[in-house]
């Protein structure tokens, strides 16, 4: 078991394809993330528009790339556009995957925490003589991020497992990399190597999302 499994030998051996792997991960999550969240502050702003011709297009869109698995949309953008005369790189492709799919949820989650800002603030706020792009930004948005803070952060826990994905477009994430060295090995200690990376790398934000569950248990009681 330890031999096939957890061969230090071998670990030692992937290590510097593996560490290659962790840098392009770190990278691409350094990118996708703020693209999402970009994205998603902008329908959520829009979602603020009532008028029609702005609100159901909006809903078709979200809906759309919050139902469309974001593998299938990956591949479609990595191995269909091609065939339109378009050809991007994997790295491209991940970072548009991931701003349309990971855009759609967290625009979600931030009209949410808008709609839960009492409409007497937004008031306040405009009694003063601010504008209203500067009320959502300095007076609403804090609050809205402060009220969905666990739900932002569990999206983007998700986000970043959600990386190893590029692996199937050749990005050479850290997946990718534990691959490479598996096939070169002969040997699945470096894909091991890798879920172990991904839990210490992931555990704090696990471990700090059950305080925030704690936290808001301990307010309501």
């Amino acid at each position: 078991m330890l031999e096939t499994f957890f061969n230090l030998e071998i670990a030692r051996s992937a290590w510097p394809i593996i560490l290659a792997g962790l840098g392009n991960t770190v990278l691409l999550s350094l990118v996708v993330v703020p693209l999402g969240l970009t994205g998603g502050l902008g329908l959520a702003m829009l979602a603020s528009v009532r008028k029609p011709w702005v609100r159901y297009p909006l809903m078709a869109w979200v809906d759309f790339f919050r139902a469309f698995p974001p593998l299938v949309l990956l591949i479609f953008l990595f191995a269909g556009l091609p065939f339109a005369g378009l050809e991007l790189g994997g790295f491209a492709c991940v970072c548009i995957a991931f701003f349309l799919n990971t855009g759609a949820y967290y625009g979600e989650i931030l009209r949410a925490g808008i709609e839960s800002v009492p409409s007497g603030q937004t008031e306040a706020a405009r009694s003063t003589g601010l504008g209203r792009v500067q009320t959502m930004l300095f007076v609403v948005l804090p609050q809205a991020v402060r009220n969905v803070l666990h739900d932002l952060l569990s999206n983007t826990l998700e986000v970043v497992k959600l990386t190893a994905l590029g692996s199937v477009v050749a990005m050479p994430e850290l997946l990718f990399q534990a691959r490479q060295a598996q096939s070169l090995t002969y040997n699945p200690t470096p894909i091991v190597l890798a879920a172990v990376i991904y839990f210490v790398m992931l555990w704090p934000l696990v471990r700090l999302l059950s305080r925030l569950e704690n936290r808001a248990l301990a307010v309501r009681v």
